[in-house]
């Protein structure tokens, strides 16, 4: 049997291992859309609080909420949400 040697080159460097992104977070990402065309991508709603009947309601009411908290301290309120989406990815 005949075997080769494998060398090394140098003017190609290794591949680098990719790091997978932790999908089993906790949270899962809405797209939201407000009724003025504003748009706020990947909101954070923690995955316990889609255990409802209606996940996407339980969604819509957890950001509202995070909007409202944020207007109390900025002083800026945000309108009416349009729709809600899940993120892709």
């Amino acid at each position: 049997m005949h075997f080769q040697t494998v060398e090394a080159h140098p003017e190609r460097p290794m591949a680098r291992k990719i790091k997978k992104q932790n999908t089993d977070s906790g949270f899962v990402l809405f797209d939201v859309v407000y009724q003025d065309g504003a748009r706020s991508s990947n909101r954070r709603v923690p995955s316990a609080e889609l255990d409802a009947p209606d996940p996407e309601a339980a969604a819509r009411a957890f950001i509202e909420a995070q909007d409202r908290k944020i207007a109390e301290m900025s002083g800026n309120p945000r309108g009416p949400i349009k729709t809600i989406t899940r993120s892709p990815g």
